[in-house]
């Protein structure tokens, strides 16, 4: 699955599409996170874009890739991937938040094709993922499941309980990718509950473990790539981002976890995407 530069400059000008997205649906709704799905827009483009064996016509083909989001607060940037994949249409995500759409604040499974879990409970996606994958094998599946997990839900007794499991039963298949973006809610994770030291912590539960920079598209795929070798235990990929990433005024800041830019900061998040998006084509011309 190796990248032409070419590939990599069109997945790079998505994600930046696809910030823009997340900015314009979370001033439309008036509501919501901002900082994690910034964060993660580099590593949504490049799985759907890229790694995935899915369908967007057929969300429900029964051999596609299974990709589990824990932390579904951040789901404004898995929605914007998936309309701009072909699974509805772009204009719908203004929608976000509102009352009766299928794009809630939260994903909800019977609400969107394509979305494999209602999540919200932190901690849980890890677990729903270990018992997919266990399943998977029990059925001689051959599909693949990726778990989304915020550095923040490894506060979560159950996430651990979950990775014992996996480790237990050697899920070569499953792979775990954790945005490790060093907030939560209340503040940076290393002061409200340490997580640290993380590496050794996924070693000691049997996993292979990777560390990638969560905003380079060669590292992520590439990371990828050396999980699906490993055949003997599941691999967890500690994706290192930068919460906000895209807008200066958002990066690194908790405070922008989970509230929306208000028109002033809508027009500067946007101006400043447009500016980078234009420096990314220069950059490869």
């Amino acid at each position: 699955m190796s990248l032409t530069d070419d590939q990599i400059i069109k997945l790079e000008l998505k994600a930046n599409e696809i910030r823009q997205d997340i900015v314009k649906m979370l001033l439309e709704a008036g509501s919501g996170h901002s900082a994690g799905p910034l964060g993660m827009a580099d590593v949504f483009t490049a799985f759907y874009f890229h790694i995935l064996n899915h369908k967007p016509e057929d969300p429900s083909w029964s051999d596609r890739d299974r990709l589990i989001l824990s932390n579904g607060h951040i789901c404004p940037v898995r929605y914007a991937t998936m309309a701009h994949a072909g699974y509805f249409p772009i204009e719908e995500l203004l929608t976000l938040r509102k009352l009766g759409s299928r794009l809630q604040g939260h994903p909800e499974r019977l609400r969107l094709p394509g979305v494999e879990t209602t999540s919200g409970p932190l901690g849980s996606g890890l677990a729903q993922a270990s018992g997919y994958a266990y399943a998977a094998r029990m059925d001689g599946k051959k599909f693949r499941v990726y778990a989304f997990c915020s550095d923040g839900e490894h506060d979560a007794g159950n996430h651990w309980e979950a990775a014992m499991f996996a480790g237990k039963y050697k899920l070569a298949n499953l792979t775990a990718l954790v945005d490790r973006n060093n907030i939560q809610i209340d503040g940076f994770t290393e002061d409200v509950m340490p997580i640290e030291p993380l590496v050794e912590k996924y070693k000691a539960f049997r996993w292979n473990v990777l560390e990638i920079d969560g905003h380079n598209i060669r590292q992520i795929v590439d990371a990828v790539d050396e999980a699906k070798a490993v055949h003997d235990r599941p691999t967890v990929i500690i994706a290192h981002t930068i919460p906000g990433k895209g807008v200066d005024f958002m990066e690194n800041l908790p405070e922008w976890h989970g509230k929306p830019p208000n028109i002033g900061e809508t027009i500067e998040a946007l101006a400043e995407l447009r500016t980078l998006a234009g420096k990314i084509q220069s950059e490869h011309e």
